[in-house]
């Protein structure tokens, strides 16, 4: 493989921790933040997968709408009286309380340090993510990395999800850089495994010491942390 020239990163749960939202579930619907967080993600990657297969993405509807439905069937579950009582409740107000979290999200502690070092090798340095222009621009902004990021690429143009080609395929138009000589790095093992397989040079990051997808296609290199980034390029 040639030596890459450029770094794309998906971003929520490999920049932006997704589940940092928890603490505040758990305030909210006391033992049950967690199951709520992962219920919660669990979902919202459902909803883009419903989308994108059906009817060649003829019900696209954005990320952000599609991370509010479900947290509203999150909530659901984990308080069954939210399914009759939604606004009497007081459920609407914790959705709009976790939404707001969402939209600034905490990044993993050496994401800075990690996109530093990129931009001092000369390397191009980009965002390939579901979430639509609008909440990545806050995102990214909250956490201080605008003049870090080369590329902040959306799917929303193609109005289909990862891991859908046209959505991997934004990067190289983007970037200038063929997939081939770009690293993609994705802490979700469906997203290293459908880059892979697009063409991209991979790096899953495996912070939850988890299996890889058992389809007979392996990333290019399994980290623990956004570190191993500099060390997959040493």
């Amino acid at each position: 493989m040639k030596k890459p020239r450029a770094v794309l990163f998906d971003a929520y749960g490999t920049l932006f921790d997704v589940y940092s939202i928890a603490m505040l579930a758990e305030q909210l619907f006391p033992g049950q933040g967690q199951r709520l967080a992962l219920l919660w993600r669990d979902k919202q990657i459902e909803y883009t997968r419903l989308i994108t297969t059906s009817n060649h993405g003829a019900h696209y509807q954005p990320f952000w709408t599609l991370t509010e439905a479900a947290l509203r069937y999150a909530i659901k579950v984990v308080a069954p009286a939210a399914r009759t009582e939604w606004a009497t409740g007081g459920f609407e107000d914790h959705h709009r309380a976790l939404m707001g979290q969402y939209r600034h999200l905490s990044g993993f502690p050496e994401t800075r340090a990690v996109l530093t070092a990129l931009r001092e090798r000369g390397l191009a340095t980009g965002i390939l993510s579901n979430g639509d222009p609008e909440m990545l621009g806050i995102s990214v902004r909250s956490a201080g990395l605008e003049e870090l990021l080369d590329h902040v690429i959306s799917v929303h143009p193609v109005r289909l999800f990862k891991t859908a080609p046209e959505a991997y395929a934004l990067g190289p138009a983007a970037t200038g850089v063929p997939a081939a000589e770009t690293l993609f790095v994705s802490s979700n093992s469906w997203d290293a495994l459908a880059a892979t397989w697009y063409g991209y040079q991979t790096l899953w990051v495996n912070r939850q010491n988890a299996p890889f997808e058992e389809l007979g296609t392996a990333p290019h290199r399994i980290g623990s942390s956004l570190r191993d980034v500099l060390a997959y390029l040493d």
